[in-house]
C-alpha cells in the first residue's frame, strides 16, 4: 500500500475534526465516511447498483466471522475475491470477526494463540488467530483487514480490560508480522494492495486505552481503529475514551470508530477526530420502522401517518421521498410486504450519507463549529 494512500485536505482550528481523502485500489473515498454494514457480503434490503449508483456509497464493511463460516474464503478466493463474488467495484473494509466471536460468550474460549469458538450455525469448532483472521481476509482480497483484538463487554473490572488490552497488543503485533511477511516485492497477489489495521482497546479505562494507542502506534499502520465503543457504555463515556485515544494516534493517518453511532452522534465522532464510521443502525432501525429524518426519528407504525400524505422527510432527495408517501409506508410495514424494507432503508442509508456530506462540507469551508452547535441545538426526536 503507497505511503501517501490517505491525504488531509482540511482541518478544523476549532476541534479535531478533519477531511481528507482515503485511495484505494477500488477508488478514493472522501473522509469522514460512513460505512454500510454488509454483513454477509449484502445489504439488507439493497442492491449493488442502489449502493454504489443511487447512494453514491464508495465503502462498505463485510463480517469476517459470518463469512467465514458460509460461504467460506476458500470458496470465495476461488470466485476471484469478494468484490467479484458480491459483484461491488468500490473498497471494502472487513473487520477480524473478533466482536461476533466475543459476544458468543459460552460458546468461546479465549487462549494466547486465539480464540476457539463454535459456529452458531451449527455448532462445529473454529479456531481464530491473529495469523488466521489475516489469511482469512487476504483471501476475500479486501482493501482494509482489521487485526483480531479481545473485545470485552460491558462493565468489566480494569484488571480483566488490562488483561484483554495487552493480549489484543500481543495479537496486532503478531497479525502485523503476520501481513508483512506474506507481502513480497513483486507480489502479484491481492496481498499488496490491502492495509492492516490494528484495534484500540482498553474498555472504559482511560489509561489502558492511552497504554494500548502508544503501543500500536509503534507499528507504524497505515490506519488505526477504535475498537469496543459500542458494547453497552453510556455513549458519552465512549466519546471519552475517543478523546484519550484520538490525540495519541498519527495525524496522518486514517482513524476510524468502530460500531457507530446515531445520526447525531456523527459529528459528535468527527469532531473528535474520527475519518471513518460504521453502524448497522440505518438499515436495522428502518426494518423495525424506525426512519431518521432531519428533525428527529419517524415510527412509521402510528396511526398518525395513516393518511399522511408527505414523504418521510420533505428535505430529502432519496428515490423513497421523491416517490412514496408516509401512509404507503405505513401500509407496507404493517402489511409486512419487504418492499418496506427496501424504501426505508434507501431513505435511512440516505440520511447517513447526507449527514456526512454536510459534514466534510463544513469542515472544507471552515463552518464545522457552527455546524456542530447547529445539530447540537436542533437534535430533535419527537417520537
Amino acid at each position: 500500500m503507497s505511503l501517501n494512500w490517505f491525504e488531509l485536505v482540511a482541518e478544523c482550528r476549532e476541534t479535531r475534526a478533519r477531511a481528507g481523502v482515503l485511495h484505494t485500489p477500488h477508488g478514493s473515498i472522501l473522509t469522514p465516511v460512513f460505512m454500510p454494514v454488509g454483513t454477509q457480503a449484502t445489504v439488507k434490503g439493497l442492491t449493488q447498483r442502489d449502493l454504489a449508483g443511487d447512494l453514491g456509497v464508495t465503502i462498505l464493511l463485510a463480517n469476517t466471522y459470518h463469512l467465514y463460516l458460509r460461504p467460506g474464503p476458500e470458496l470465495i478466493r476461488q470466485m476471484g475475491g469478494l468484490h467479484r463474488f458480491m459483484s461491488w467495484p468500490n473498497a471494502i473494509l472487513t473487520d477480524s470477526g473478533g466482536f461476533q466471536v466475543f459476544s458468543l460468550s459460552g460458546l468461546r474460549k479465549i487462549t494466547e494463540q486465539g480464540v476457539v469458538f463454535q459456529s452458531h450455525l451449527n455448532g462445529d469448532r473454529h479456531t481464530f488467530t491473529p495469523e488466521s483472521t489475516v489469511e482469512v481476509q487476504m483471501a476475500y482480497g479486501s482493501d482494509i483487514l482489521m487485526a483480531l483484538d479481545e473485545c470485552p463487554e460491558f462493565p468489566v473490572s480494569h484488571e480483566y480490560a488490562r488483561d484483554a488490552m495487552q493480549r489484543t497488543l500481543r495479537w496486532a503485533r503478531r497479525a502485523t508480522n503476520y501481513y508483512n511477511d506474506r507481502i513480497q516485492p513483486g507480489d502479484t497477489g491481492l496481498g499488496t494492495r490491502q492495509a492492516l489495521f490494528p484495534i484500540v482497546q482498553g474498555s472504559t479505562f482511560m489509561d489502558l486505552r492511552r497504554e494500548c494507542a502508544r503501543a500500536l502506534v509503534d507499528l507504524d499502520a497505515p490506519g488505526y481503529a477504535i475498537g469496543g465503543l459500542s458494547v453497552g457504555e453510556p455513549r458519552p463515556l465512549s466519546m471519552q475514551m475517543v478523546e484519550a485515544t484520538e490525540e495519541l494516534l498519527p495525524r496522518d493517518k486514517p482513524r476510524y470508530a468502530m460500531g457507530v453511532g446515531t445520526p447525531a452522534e456523527l459529528p459528535e465522532y468527527v469532531a473528535r477526530g474520527i475519518d471513518m464510521m460504521d453502524c448497522v443502525l440505518p438499515s436495522r432501525n428502518a426494518r423495525n420502522g424506525c426512519l431518521f429524518t432531519s428533525t428527529g426519528r419517524l415510527i412509521i407504525k402510528h396511526a398518525r401517518y395513516k393518511d399522511d400524505d408527505r414523504p418521510i422527510d420533505e428535505g430529502c432527495e432519496c428515490y423513497t421521498c421523491r416517490s412514496y408517501s408516509r401512509a404507503y409506508l405505513r401500509h407496507l410495514f404493517l402489511a409486512g410486504e419487504m418492499l418496506y424494507a427496501v424504501l426505508a432503508t434507501r431513505h435511512n442509508l440516505q440520511r447517513y450519507l447526507d449527514i456526512m456530506r454536510e459534514i466534510r462540507q463544513a469542515i472544507i469551508s471552515d463552518k464545522f463549529p457552527g455546524y456542530l452547535r447547529s445539530v447540537r441545538s436542533t437534535c430533535a426526536d419527537p417520537e
